[in-house]
């Protein structure tokens, strides 16, 4: 552990990879306060840029602009109530408020604070925490990853809303479906190609992100007329004070502690990822605060806004747990970094700790820095940040654009990828309009290529038989996780249906009572 601490201390301290923690925390720190540009798009556009850089430095990149980006999500929420990104709602329901009572200096110096302390114990339990779980490395075997990768297409259900489970699951299948356009692995026939030289090799990982989500959020942005609304006007003179009392920081702390854990455990979950870790903390803060306290909540509690911030960068450190050592993708920006790593000829999993401790240990050295860069970027330039939320769509759609199609067309010169990125692109914007979430769609087609292969192995030392799922104990452990994880959501709507059915007969029977 200490050879591989050494090793990422070596590789993140390098000039160049420091410069890279930099850069991409400014990006993520701009394109998160943006508004409807969340983690997912931002990472999506780092990723033309990364092709050109060593598998450490892109990773370390991206992982600057995924917690960049969760961390300057929080200013829009606080400023003009239009939060940057999914896992910063919560933080707007107190800090928003805040901002209205003449304290968004106090209120953006807090989001700072907590974000930096949650995205720094997530980091420290991170150094510790991941070792333990490669340890595992030599136990794994090709039946063990399908497991793993079905166990991770069956979280899907935290990428879609409440009664949005079988749209989840829908989109699930047709990213393994776009997953299987290509080349077959085991037999090297060409499949789904409909005769096209231009998909051998299938649909590129980079094209499909990009029209799924930067493109798709543009276009959903002109189809709304959201492009042709009033900028709102910042007065920096309103931000007030950004000091906080000491007794302001004793009311905050224990909040701030507890978020940061209960974060990462959350952020850890295959799936999970931020925004879900911002809510029930926010949530839990509410619960354990007395009742005079509770009414503050959604009025301007500090404590409510220092609790979504701080579980949110926790949760965004813990994603990287099991993208690192399992291979699962923790949350969608996780999602797309896998798709990165296996672009880069790197297998995320248990034998990443063994085969690339470069990588390994380096992105979660970098967080550390990533995290002190975030706090001296952002408290000094809070006024000065601030100004970027008034820049006029009809400058912004564009570039969006521009930059969108550059970076697919750069990638490989083939303007089939163009038409092709325009026509994924029409068909997501008719999904999203039937309110159909992409993320999971992405997480199976990112996923789908690692199953078939790990398929095809267990396949073969097991003579075609599946006995491999249930023979080793580790395999069978698994496969009943994601069985139990694929039923939960089924089960919940069932009680929620019995429920709904006896809910009249209970009251009739309260009312002659």
């Amino acid at each position: 552990m200490l050879d591989g601490i050494m090793t990422g201390l070596t590789t993140a301290v390098m000039p160049f990879n420091v410069m890279m923690v930099v850069v991409g925390c400014f990006a993520g720190t701009f394109i998160g306060m943006l508004p409807g540009l969340g983690p997912i798009s931002a990472v999506a556009l780092m990723i033309p840029i990364t092709y050109g850089l060593d598998p450490a430095s892109g990773i370390i990149l991206m992982a600057g602009v995924y917690y960049g980006a969760v961390f300057g999500g929080s200013t829009s929420s606080i400023l003009i109530n239009a939060p940057g990104c999914a896992s910063t709602v919560a933080s707007a329901f107190d800090g928003y408020p805040l901002a209205q009572q003449k304290q968004a200096g106090k209120a953006l110096a807090l989001a700072a604070y907590s974000s930096f302390t949650g995205g720094t114990i997530g980091a420290l339990i991170l150094l510790f925490a991941a070792p333990a779980l490669a340890s595992v490395s030599l136990s794994f075997q090709s039946g063990d990853y399908f497991a793993l990768m079905v166990l991770g297409l069956t979280a899907v259900a935290a990428f879609s809303g409440r009664g949005q489970v079988l749209k989840a699951l829908i989109m699930t299948v047709f990213g393994l479906m776009i997953a299987t356009v290509g080349t077959d692995i085991t037999s090297g026939a060409p499949r789904y190609t409909f005769g096209s030289i231009d998909l051998i090799d299938g649909i590129s990982f980079l094209l499909l992100a990009m029209a799924t989500f930067a493109l798709t959020e543009v276009v959903m942005t002109v189809l709304k007329g959201q492009h042709r609304e009033p900028e709102p006007e910042m007065d920096m003179k309103s931000l007030g004070s950004m000091k906080l009392s000491r007794e302001e920081v004793k009311e905050v702390a224990p909040t701030i502690a507890r978020s940061s854990v209960f974060g990462f455990i959350v952020g850890v979950l295959p799936g999970a990822g931020a925004t879900i870790a911002s809510f029930l903390a926010y949530g839990f803060e509410r619960n354990l605060a007395s009742a005079k306290e509770r009414l503050k909540f959604g009025k301007g509690a500090l404590r409510g806004l220092a609790a979504p911030e701080s579980a949110n960068n926790a949760a965004s450190t813990g994603s990287f747990v099991p993208l690192l050592t399992l291979g699962i993708p923790g949350s969608g920006t996780t999602a797309i970094m896998l798709g990165a790593l296996i672009a880069y000829g790197i297998q995320p999993g248990p034998r990443l700790f063994v085969d690339n401790p470069d990588v390994f240990w380096s992105v979660i050295i970098s967080m550390y820095f990533g995290n002190l860069v975030l706090l001296i970027l952002n408290l000094p330039l809070i006024p000065y940040i601030s100004r970027l939320l008034v820049i006029p769509r009809p400058i912004l759609i564009p570039l969006i654009l521009f930059f969108s199609i550059t970076g697919v067309y750069l990638v490989s010169f083939n303007t089939f990828d163009i038409q092709m990125m325009v026509f994924i692109t029409v068909a997501a914007i008719f999904l999203k309009l039937l309110e159909f979430p992409m993320a999971p769609m992405l997480l199976g087609f990112i996923l789908g290529g690692i199953m078939e292969k790990n398929l095809s192995r267990a396949l073969t030392l097991s003579d075609g038989s599946l006995a491999f799922l249930w023979e080793r104990p580790l395999t069978l452990t698994i496969m009943v996780l994601a069985i139990t994880m694929l039923l939960l959501p089924l089960f919940g709507q069932l009680r929620r249906r019995l429920f709904a059915g006896r809910g009249p007969e209970v009251a009739s029977s309260e009312g002659e009572g």
